[in-house]
């Protein structure tokens, strides 16, 4: 398999038929196998995907140990790397139920984190799970999955943009780079900050002075997160793309988690990325796309 990624579900997404991981799968399975993902899967996820005749046949999908036995600090093993490529993973997905006591285990917390810190896609919903599986479509060359331009709706959606303090450079850096794609957005709104920075930014490349290019929510330690939190909710934010510091324990750490958990709330229509890299791959993308629509 040419990117191999660890795959676990809290129980809400899959205990009935119309669950988000089959959801998921109803939706991403052609994309699956067109890529070879390859799939090393918690115990109780992989035995609800068979359960539910779901990927039958696929070589791609491999049963770990149940979370209580392990299962999900494996794949945290397998995100930093272990000897072999076969146990080296690309990134993770973890379709996280936030009311599930799961969802904050040590192990949950630090597939995260070891996901940021590697620069791989953490994917906690499906939303972002769907949108990742179209850009890896795209990246090898496949044509456009018409079911995933929903996600590409820019003019009618509203992008957040925050980062800690020393990802602040590299915000503003990607933000210069990409401009054109963020511009597209209908709104883009920011912690304060970060938001102010990115406006000085878009002032410099010609954005007219009196309007800003971001709208500015309090700083995080005042609440920012928590009202852009409120947008996710109400549906009103569509995609965040959150740089954050792995590195350093922060005060307002429940505001961070409270976002977060407001994006997994909605877990069918928000699109979260937590990686430079990762962020980079999806601009890519994006400019594949807009020259594959165009040639049809």
């Amino acid at each position: 398999m040419s990117i191999c990624l660890g795959l676990a579900a809290n129980k809400l997404h899959h205990q009935t038929e119309d669950a988000a991981l089959f959801a998921l799968l109803r939706a991403c399975e052609a994309g699956i196998r067109e890529l070879k993902l390859g799939f090393h899967t918690v115990g109780r996820t992989y035995d609800a995907i068979t359960a539910a005749s779901m990927l039958q046949g696929y070589k791609g999908l491999v049963r770990y140990p149940y979370g209580r036995e392990g299962g999900l600090m494996r794949l945290v093993a397998e995100v930093v790397g272990m000897e072999g490529d076969e146990r080296t993973l690309d990134g993770a997905i973890y379709l996280m139920d936030p009311v599930d006591p799961s969802s904050i285990f040590p192990e949950a917390l630090a597939l995260k984190r070891q996901c940021v810190i590697h620069g791989k896609p953490f994917l906690s919903t499906v939303a972002s799970t769907r949108d990742w599986i179209e850009m890896e479509r795209i990246h090898a060359g496949l044509a456009r999955d018409r079911n995933a331009d929903r996600f590409h709706d820019y003019e009618n959606q509203t992008l957040a943009l925050i980062a800690h303090d020393a990802l602040k450079p590299q915000m503003l850096e990607f933000a210069a780079q990409n401009f054109a794609l963020l511009s597209r957005f209908r709104r883009r709104v920011g912690t304060g900050t970060t938001g102010q920075k990115l406006n000085e930014l878009a002032w410099s490349k010609g954005w007219p002075a009196d309007k800003p290019w971001v709208d500015r929510y309090n700083s995080g330690p005042l609440g920012g997160d928590a009202q852009i939190a409120d947008l996710v909710l109400d549906r009103r934010c569509q995609r965040v793309i959150f740089f954050e510091d792995p590195h350093v324990a922060r005060q307002h750490e429940a505001d961070i988690q409270l976002l977060e958990r407001a994006v997994t709330t909605v877990t069918d229509e928000a699109v979260c990325t937590t990686s430079l890299a990762v962020a980079h791959r999806w601009c890519e993308a994006v400019g594949k796309r807009v020259a594959v629509v165009g040639a049809t």
